[in-house]
């Protein structure tokens, strides 16, 4: 445990003995594996949790006298166990708020008593405690780096010794290695997910291989070299075209023994090429070796065909490769020069196969050329252009080595931004006279002294900058180049005037692409350590605007943008009720910081980073102002950033929900929208619904569902109820605000992200009875049964689930019958989606249970029970235990039994029986009952091996597994040949200990199969011995 917390858990940097625990998703998930050590430890090693430890382990709590209850002494503000140690003293002793235990024993029963609040108390016993063991065994324990040879003297100690102390020390102890070894290995497998290669690390793999290979018996290999001599300014090999795909380089690596072997190194891993060469390629082009890449091989391809338009690329050639071969034969920069020019396309051809695929494909080019002629070469050129105009497919697809930066980092991120057509004016009479106002300005921009600059942007701020043909005049006539490069300039009136310009005009999509492409956002990334106030803000609200696609949101983590943007939030005191002019200032600052965060925060690698950069204490303390213009970024922020497990952990700890809370009755609708988000996402956490209940957060989400005119809101709102009716306290309250009859009132002409949720809540509030009649009673069964039809995945998920819950009630169930809504379900189990099928075939249970003539219903559908035991066949295991459910009732009817039993049923249960999944045992045990019903099915269980696996479940620790299993057994006992399979399995001992269950339904399944067992067994001695 404390190599663990030394190498693996992550602290803050406050430094050695000082520092704390951060609020991580690795922190937390070594925090539980540890509770969970501790609470079974009293159990399972009843006598090592007897042991005294050698110190107290000695925190501070937050728990109150008042939590200890039997086995304590209580006086005043001391608590003390009354378990002692052979002293007399006390194992727990509480004295005002400092703990003390030394056992195992006593810290199992405190975690049982802290409950909800053991994460907490773990979490400061080990900031307090950094090497527990010492405390627990001794000094001589304790972690250290490098060899550890404690356990070997500890082994000689006890050879030497017999001592039942220092044998019990090495028993705790090795019990403990055993939980650092468990920990280290689940902290591996967390790093492991986020380390990539890149290529400083490849290259100095390669080089450190290098220096063994050569000729001779020393090395180990003969040669290892790069397929391309050529490096991209990032570092890599490989075309920017197959960096975009991860790949870094080649490599054609020469064992002494073996033929060549091809290497493609990736930010994935390193792997060996599956595409061979044959020898009928190389004879046919003549390649004495092959180290090119696929392209390379393309471009060898078209110039031995002489450049014939209508080569074939071979199947595993990308098409964007082909694309980018083509077009590089032919740059369209050159299409409408002369002959004349003939040198220049010849040149610029060989600049770029040298560029991207070195010596030896230039040396072809070059040999090509002086033996077919110039004018053989360019007559060639000419034609394979044509061709490719022709088929539309000669565009330019040219991407600048600054997209391929880092290609170590791969993005989750998805570009929010829709590229606009460029619009094309037909002639210049159509052209406003704004567009020739901002030209006659463009003169003086350019090339007038700071003064004339100044006043060319203050009057170009008197245009219309919202309007797009202003936006678009600006970068038609090369204006937004030198609205960039003011930026770079020493001026502060002019990077102002620039920097309002380029806030107005970045709301423009094509123009925001065009100021990452001509380097804008890193000129304004340094712009925000700039000391002018003014400056920082309007560097922080283009950089707002710029980032809301996801090569610049890249651009400005990579040039640190994140950490200087939330520095930006460091600023005044949040709970000032009258602001400086100077504070207010600040205030502004930290706005516009929070509204360029909140762009960034759509990249889950940003995210990272705010966190990182110390972003979420400042947003949980931005959150406390009353300010909505400040609000709104910051709660944005972190709806955008409650998507991730870390964020939604701070914000629940940090206290952030109870502001939220607050906040859902603010005046502004679209704060109250980002706030019903933000516990939209983070209400997946039990704690957090509950503390959304306990600050009053459920009255104020039932009141919104009357704003139904705002569908963003709306569709925020049914979202944070969805999620808080998973709790059952929640439900009792959301029908005591009358949110149920609301939801229902909802369901008509919404889109499907509001029914989506709106579903989602009915479903979860159908938990209680009532709330299942008021939806019936509100009209609310049509609407439910009607979007049975629909197509969205995740609302049909939903919808059957609602809609099998109301079935639950046999009125509700008439309604949903003489709808045809059983038909619709059934027709669902078609669906291709795994989570719709099992969603459907649970729903189908309730209404069979509950329909009047259940067995001609089922046998109404046509093929319809062939479909469901043909399901027993999927791979999903909530499937296989809804069809099982689905099966056990619709076996009930005698005709229906014996259709699915024709249908092959018993055989496909059969093969299910060897699962680990409780919830599948359960059902599948119920069904194979169930289906022992019918003729011969209890010999063909037995035949088809499903009785031994299942007296395996009864080893189970779910009791309702044992008593669907007991039953199954009961069934399966009145054939003698299972009765004997049961008997050497050991069913008798596992059945006798349920015989004293208080579930009578089990106790009566356990001894009729016991009895059927005896009587065989009775029956036998009386055939053999008379």
């Amino acid at each position: 445990m404390g190599a663990a917390l030394a190498r693996a858990a992550q602290w803050t940097a406050a430094g050695s003995g000082t520092g704390t625990l951060e609020i991580t998703p690795l922190n937390e998930s070594l925090l539980n594996q540890i509770i969970k050590f501790v609470e079974d430890f009293s159990t399972r090693h009843p006598q090592e949790a007897a042991f005294v430890f050698r110190e107290p382990l000695e925190w501070k709590t937050e728990l109150g006298c008042s939590v200890f209850g039997e086995g304590y002494e209580i006086s005043a503000a001391t608590v003390q166990s009354e378990a002692k140690d052979k002293d007399g003293q006390p194992l727990l002793l509480l004295t005002a708020s400092t703990l003390r235990v030394r056992s195992f024993d006593q810290l199992s029963r405190l975690l049982q008593i802290a409950m909800e609040k053991k994460l907490q108390e773990v979490q400061t016993c080990l900031e307090a405690n950094r090497d527990p063991i010492v405390k627990i065994l001794g000094p001589e324990y304790g972690t250290v780096e490098g060899e550890d040879m404690s356990m070997l003297h500890l082994l000689d100690k006890v050879e030497k010794d017999d001592d039942p102390e220092t044998e019990m020390k090495m028993q705790i102890s090795l019990r403990l290695h055993q939980l650092d070894f468990q920990l280290l290995n689940s902290s591996l497998k967390h790093i492991s997910q986020d380390i990539r290669l890149n290529p400083a690390a490849i290259n100095s793999e390669v080089n450190l291989l290098k220096n063994f290979s050569g000729k001779g018996e020393d090395t180990v290999l003969e040669s290892l070299e790069y397929t391309s001599d050529y490096m991209f300014s990032n570092g890599c090999r490989a075309p920017p075209w197959r960096q975009v795909h991860g790949e870094i380089c080649y490599l054609v690596i020469k064992p002494h023994d073996t033929d060549p072997l091809y290497i493609t190194c990736s930010t994935a891993g390193v792997f060996l090429n599956g595409v061979i060469f044959t020898n009928e390629i190389i004879s046919k082009f003549g390649l004495a070796k092959i180290e090119y890449t696929y392209i390379g091989y393309c471009w060898i391809c078209l110039l031995k065909s002489e450049l014939c338009s209508d080569f074939m690329f071979p199947h595993f050639v990308l098409r964007e490769e082909e694309e980018y071969v083509k077009e590089r034969l032919w740059l369209p920069s050159y299409k409408k020069k002369s002959v004349s020019s003939q040198v220049c396309q010849y040149d610029m051809l060989q600049k770029n196969i040298l560029r991207d695929f070195g010596c030896d494909l230039q040396s072809s080019v070059k040999k090509m050329f002086q033996n077919k002629g110039r004018d053989f070469f360019i007559q060639h050129m000419a034609k394979l252009s044509h061709s490719l105009s022709q088929d539309g497919r000669g565009h330019l697809f040219i991407k600048t080595s600054s997209r391929f930066e880092d290609v170590s980092e791969t993005s989750s991120e998805t570009e929010e931004d829709e590229e606009q057509p460029v619009r094309h004016q037909e002639a210049n009479t159509d052209l406003p006279s704004e567009y020739w106002g901002i030209q006659k300005l463009a003169k003086y921009l350019k090339g007038g002294n700071p003064t004339a600059t100044v006043i060319a942007l203050c009057s170009m701020r008197d245009f219309n900058l919202a309007q797009e043909t202003c936006q678009l005049a600006i970068r038609d006539i090369g204006c937004l180049e030198v609205l960039v490069n003011l930026l770079d300039t020493e001026e502060i009136k002019c990077q102002i005037g620039s920097l309002k310009v380029l806030r107005e005009i970045s709301q423009n999509t094509l123009i925001r692409h065009a100021i990452a492409d001509l380097g804008g956002l890193q000129i304004m990334v340094k712009i925000l350590d700039s000391p002018d106030k003014d400056l920082k803000c309007l560097a922080a609200e283009t950089i707002a605007n710029v980032a809301r696609f996801g090569q610049a949101r890249r651009t400005v983590r990579r040039h640190g943008g994140i950490k200087r943007l939330v520095g930006l939030l460091e600023y005044v005191s949040v709970g000032s009720t009258s602001l400086t002019p100077y504070q207010t200032k600040d205030t502004e600052i930290a706005r516009c910081g929070a509204l360029a965060l909140w762009s960034c925060s759509k990249s889950t690698k940003n995210k990272e980073a705010i966190r990182k950069a110390g972003g979420i204490p400042l947003l949980a303390r931005w959150l406390k102002c009353s300010h909505a213009n400040m609000l709104t970024p910051v709660v944005g922020t972190l709806q955008e950033c409650a998507s991730e497990p870390s964020y939604r952990l701070a914000i629940r700890t940090e206290g952030m929900i109870e502001n939220l809370v607050k906040n859902l009755s603010s005046e502004h609708e679209e704060l109250q929208m980002h706030c019903a988000s933000a516990i939209f996402k983070c209400a997946e956490d039990k704690e957090t619904r509950d503390l959304v209940r306990q600050h009053g957060g459920l009255q104020p989400l039932s009141v919104l569902l009357g704003n139904s005119e705002n569908k963003q809101l709306l569709a925020a709102v049914t979202g944070a109820i969805w999620k808080c009716a998973i709790s059952g306290e929640n439900v009792s309250k959301f029908r005591e605000y009358k949110a149920i009859e609301a939801l229902v009132g909802l369901l008509p002409d919404q889109p499907e992200e509001v029914l989506v949720n709106i579903v989602g809540a009915l479903g979860e509030c159908c938990q209680e009875p009532v709330n299942r009649t008021i939806i019936r009673k509100c009209g609310g069964i049509p609407h439910l049964v009607k979007l049975l039809t629909g197509t969205d995945q995740t609302l049909l998920v939903n919808v059957t689930k609602a809609v099998g819950a109301c079935a639950t009630e046999p009125e509700n169930m008439m309604v949903i019958d003489r709808l045809d809504g059983v038909r619709l379900l059934w027709s669902l189990l078609k669906s291709p989606n795994p989570d719709i099928q099992a969603s459907a075939a649970w729903a189908i249970c309730p209404c069979i249970e509950n329909a009047k003539d259940a067995g001609e219903m089922v046998r109404s559908f046509v093929g319809g029970l062939e479909l469901i035991v043909n399901l027993l066949k999927s791979k999903n295991k909530e499937v296989l235990a809804s069809v099982c459910a689905a099966i056990t009732n619709i076996a009930k009817d005698e005709e229906n039994l014996a259709v699915i039993t024709d249908h092959g049923v018993v055989p496909l249960l059969s093969k299910l029986a060897n699962t680990n999944n409780n919830k599948l045992r359960r059902h599948l045990a119920e069904a194979i009952s169930q289906c022992c019903m019918w003729g011969s099915n209890t010999v063909t269980f037995g035949e088809t091996k499903a009785v031994a696996p299942l007296v395996r479940y009864l080893k189970s620790n779910d009791p309702s597994v044992h008593r669907a299993t007991a039953q199954a057994l009961y069934q399966l006992s009145e054939d003698p040949n299972n009765c004997i399979t049961m008997h050497e399995n050991g069913v008798v001992k596992l059945l006798l200990a349920m015989v004293g269950s208080t579930d009578e339904t089990l106790q009566e399944a356990a001894a009729g199969c016991i009895a059927n067992i005896r009587r065989l067994a009775l029956a036998t001695e009386k055939a053999k011995y008379g």
